[in-house]
């Protein structure tokens, strides 16, 4: 520090002060070569410098902000930025020499310098500034994501997430740009050369890292993005949109899936109404055939809720969202089934009473085989059904469609589901019916003991055939 505090004190060299001249035998050349270039307060050489900042430079003391004066500190703010460029090969991480390691440490703590002045200082981001902080981050950011370390898609809940071995810099980066991007004190105008098409697609790929605190960064960055530069809207709809197709229609790989959603999500509530043909598509061509891949379960939560703001915006979309559901319902996965019972019960909550007039045979042939289903958390989550007011007055209004078709499955378990909750509940329901239309019970009931006349009459002739076959 005592060296650096000397080369602070060291004086200017003045405006048109010449260099002596030395002898050398190469003459003008050598008299051109012993020009050295002007120092900054640092000792460090100025901007205008040719060629990249290097580690021995980075290694150099550099002041603090505190330590300079206040008509120098823009100055120094551009020349951390520039010693930010520097980058270190983290593949080889616990492999490092000792000056790279301590590089590493000395960019670091730069970096923390860098978003404190960010935070606190006012008015610095003129067009030379963003230029060098615009350079500092495209230089740390955007960079070929390392192999993927899982074959699919996984839950960062479940499983144990994959970390980016650069994240002590990457961190301070995303923090840096993320306090430049929010700042009252940065002209929207001005960066409008700086945050272009090509730089939201660079941001859009990141979003493939399997590092899950990589993607929170990156989510909060692009929905700032999207508040103040509303030219670039509809390009990162349509981006976002095009992402979902790959990975709907062929990759079914993405890592980023979750945080994309629940940035339609925060978007999507701001839709205008009536709602435009370009949203409608994106929900009926995105959204819904989102349900058909297999990893649902890392996302759902964010998907079912992008569903159901769409049905809440407009209640015409209801029909859609379930016949939607119907046509991807899962026969096999019992775990997914019971995801999409759960968004269907969202639904249906939004579901206008002319809108379920449309769906309600096809939806209840469906909740039908829930109900039936041996599976007990599914036949008592479709039981479930009947505990909520607003779908349990829907099914009141239309019981003369809906009990002839779920009568048979709810029969079956009150007398033989091998679950005694799922038995209990199935009496629960129907005794809700009986409450409200005896008669219809009492009829449906006739036509169930009819039916299973006919199917043992019927089994009876099949087996009596076979005996006559074997004979």
């Amino acid at each position: 520090m005592d060296n650096f505090k000397k080369l602070l004190k060291k004086p200017w060299k003045k405006k048109g002060e010449k260099t002596p001249k030395k002898e050398n035998p190469r003459g003008k050349r050598a008299q051109k070569d012993s020009k050295s270039p002007s120092k900054s307060p640092t000792g460090r050489p100025e901007a205008t410098s040719p060629g990249p900042i290097t580690v021995k430079e980075l290694l150099k003391p550099s002041p603090s902000f505190q330590e300079t004066p206040q008509n120098g500190r823009v100055r120094l703010f551009i020349e951390k930025l520039r010693l930010c460029c520097v980058t270190f090969d983290w593949t080889k991480e616990g492999n490092h020499t000792q000056t790279e390691s301590r590089g590493i440490e000395v960019k670091r703590q730069i970096l923390l310098e860098l978003v404190d002045f960010v935070g606190k200082s006012k008015q610095v981001f003129s067009e030379h500034v963003v230029v060098e902080v615009m350079k500092m981050i495209r230089v740390n950011l955007f960079r070929d994501l390392p192999p993927k370390v899982h074959q699919n898609m996984i839950d960062p809940e479940e499983e144990e997430p994959i970390f980016e071995a650069a994240w002590p810099h990457l961190q301070i980066v995303y923090e840096f740009f993320l306090r430049f991007i929010v700042s009252g004190d940065l002209d929207v105008r001005l960066m409008r050369k700086f945050i272009t098409i090509e730089f939201v697609n660079n941001l859009l790929e990141l979003f493939d890292s399997e590092d899950p605190r990589e993607r929170d960064y990156l989510k909060t960055i692009l929905h700032r993005i999207y508040a103040k530069f509303m030219m670039l809207r509809a390009f990162i709809r349509k981006s976002i949109t095009t992402t979902f197709y790959h990975f709907i229609y062929d990759t079914e790989r993405h890592n980023g899936v979750a945080e994309l959603l629940e940035i339609l999500g925060s978007i999507i509530n701001g839709f205008a109404l009536p709602l435009k043909e370009e949203h409608r598509q994106f929900f009926k061509t995105a959204l819904i055939p989102m349900h058909k891949v297999k990893p649902l379960h890392v996302f759902h939560r964010q998907l079912s809720y992008c569903v159901t703001q769409f049905v809440d915006k407009d209640n015409s979309l209801a029909t859609d969202a379930i016949h939607g559901l119907l046509k991807f319902w899962p026969v096999l996965n019992s775990s997914k089934e019971l995801l999409f019972l759960n968004e269907l019960e969202e639904v249906l909550e939004l579901t206008q009473p002319e809108e379920f007039e449309y769906v309600h045979k096809k939806l209840f042939k469906r909740i039908q085989m829930a109900i039936g289903s041996p599976h007990f958390q599914i036949a008592e989550r479709a039981l479930f059904y009947w505990h909520n007011e607003y779908i349990s007055s829907l099914i009141a209004d239309y019981r003369k469609e809906i009990l002839p078709i779920i009568f048979p499955a709810l029969r079956s378990n009150s007398q033989k589901h091998w679950n005694q909750t799922v038995s209990t509940l199935t009496l629960n329901v129907l005794k809700i019916f009986v409450d409200i239309d005896s008669k219809l019970v009492e009829q449906c009931s006739k036509l169930y003991e009819a039916d299973l006349v006919r199917e043992e009459q019927k089994r009876k002739r099949r087996l009596a055939r076979w005996q006559l076959i074997e004979t």
